[in-house]
């Protein structure tokens, strides 16, 4: 039996096991990828749920997503602590849970906040945390954030921590193709997210932008091509490595190939997030350039990505909020959809 046989036979992947498979190239790497879609089908299915994206704290948007049968959104913005922003999402939350009948599944990024402040956004109605924490290598962390303590790294590890035992289904995400990463850091950050019993990820590959202070390490990135294939390597080692999590197909998959998203479906990725932020604001909100969708109202882009969906084997599962079944067994709870 052939090495990467005898690997993807494995329980459990050892680190040099991880590095391996992210240098596979070619049919070895099309192997990775059936075995991938294989563990998928069997350990959650086919289905594929929507997750309609806000990119600012809109109930409009909120509830035309709920309209569209989405059944759950991400509410993302800026760092921001202050009681006077935390009272606002609480509102909105609040808001969202009244007009939708306690129906809707909310994802909230919104940075480190106060532990009392999770648990009020909990309480309101919010049930889903993605914190990032980007890299697990310390010393890359530092170098890609500034030296503050607003961006500490074992603060970060704290928070998360903190959303798991306040009750949250908690995702967490890495950049993938950074200057200075190794194929060993990427392998560390699979094996965090399995040691931290991480329910979600959102992870993809990382996209210069010219008015950051990294772009001036610009050639130390791999291509574009690359980039993307690596990410596609790590949604389908994360997904044999932790059957049961959910697994965002990220916008910057999408950004750098048309198809992105979807190959990221086939290979073990379970969550889109159509951007439902109007189309007014969407330009203020560019992580980076050339960003996907900036011009496109989500209703005129449905149609199109379920077609999409349903070519790759896959299915949009519509009115279902698409909670992580790893959660559940986490919490030992019931799982009722």
């Amino acid at each position: 039996m052939k090495k990467l046989e005898q690997i993807l036979e494995k329980k459990n992947f050892l680190k040099n096991d991880i590095v391996f498979l992210l240098s596979l190239k070619g049919e070895d790497c099309k192997k990775l990828f059936q075995k991938a879609q294989e563990v998928k089908l069997k350990y959650i299915s086919n289905k594929v749920y929507y997750r309609g994206l806000i990119e600012l704290s809109n109930i409009e948007s909120a509830l035309f997503s709920y309209k569209n049968n989405y059944a759950s959104i991400v509410i993302q913005s800026g760092e921001i602590e202050s009681e006077i922003f935390s009272k606002k999402i609480e509102n909105i939350l609040k808001k969202i849970h009244q007009k939708t009948s306690g129906k809707f599944g909310i994802t909230l990024s919104m940075g480190e906040q106060k532990k009392e402040t999770y648990k009020r956004w909990l309480d309101a109605g919010a049930s889903r945390y993605l914190l990032r924490i980007e890299t697990t290598n310390k010393k890359l962390y530092n170098k890609i954030h500034p030296n503050d303590e607003t961006h500490n790294f074992h603060k970060r590890l704290k928070h998360l921590k903190e959303l798991q035992d306040i009750g949250y289904q908690t995702g967490t995400g890495v950049l993938i193709g950074l200057p200075f990463q190794t194929l060993e850091d990427l392998a560390d950050d699979l094996l965090f997210f399995k040691s931290f019993d991480i329910d979600m990820v959102g992870m993809g590959p990382y996209i210069e932008h010219i008015n950051t202070p990294l772009y001036k390490h610009s050639n130390l990135l791999l291509s574009k091509e690359n980039r993307l294939e690596l990410s596609l390597k790590m949604i389908a080692i994360l997904r044999i490595l932790m059957k049961d999590i959910n697994i965002a197909a990220t916008t910057a998959m999408q950004t750098l190939d048309e198809n992105g998203h979807i190959k990221a479906l086939i290979v073990g990725a379970n969550i889109l997030m159509p951007n439902t932020t109007p189309t007014t604001y969407k330009k203020n909100y560019l992580l980076y350039e050339n960003k996907e969708r900036t011009k496109d109202q989500a209703k005129n882009v449905n149609k199109i990505l379920e077609e999409r969906v349903n070519s790759s084997g896959n299915k949009v599962c519509f009115g279902e909020k698409g909670d992580s079944l790893h959660f559940f067994k986490r919490k030992k709870i019931q799982y009722l959809q």
